[in-house]
């Protein structure tokens, strides 16, 4: 009963992260479909999944650092990578990496996630139930689970 719980609880976590962080993430990401192109070099190396890579480019003549949002892709690169990023004309500080503008890895790791909730669900509903067909099972059987009688009780 307690793996079942444990379960349940690693269920509502996936749940949780695929919902509350890796769709929205995804969302932001889709937003700059329409935003302007321009060539990026990597500036600062991190991980991007999480958000702290840093791309250098210029918008309107100026030289911009930007961070890359979470969910963003392009880790394994190094330092001086050259790759194309979209922006927000009205906010260049906000910045996509052009592979990206699809969902990238936060697309990804939302449908990782939510596959890993549907299995730990179905795991855990699967243990209930067998746990409860033992419990029904053991009575019919003349045995209690404390005893060797039908009455719990030990023989002398």
């Amino acid at each position: 009963m307690t793996g079942a719980l444990m379960l349940l609880g690693l269920t509502l976590l996936s749940a949780a992260l695929s919902i509350l962080v890796m769709l929205p993430a995804a969302q932001h990401l889709r937003s700059f479909r329409d935003g302007e192109r321009a060539p990026a070099t990597l500036h600062g190396k991190g991980s991007c999944m999480l958000g702290r890579c840093q791309v250098e480019f210029e918008a309107d003549g100026r030289t911009v650092v930007a961070d890359l949002p979470v969910g963003s892709g392009g880790g394994k690169n190094s330092v001086g990578t050259r790759m194309t990023v979209r922006y927000h004309v009205d906010d260049p500080r906000v910045v996509v990496r052009d592979e990206d503008v699809g969902g990238g890895g936060a697309a990804v790791l939302a449908v990782m996630s939510g596959g890993a909730a549907l299995l730990f669900m179905l795991t855990s509903v699967g243990g209930l139930v067998y746990a409860l067909r033992q419990r029904r099972a053991a009575p019919a059987s003349g045995r209690t689970p404390h005893g060797d009688g039908p009455t719990g009780r030990t023989s002398p």
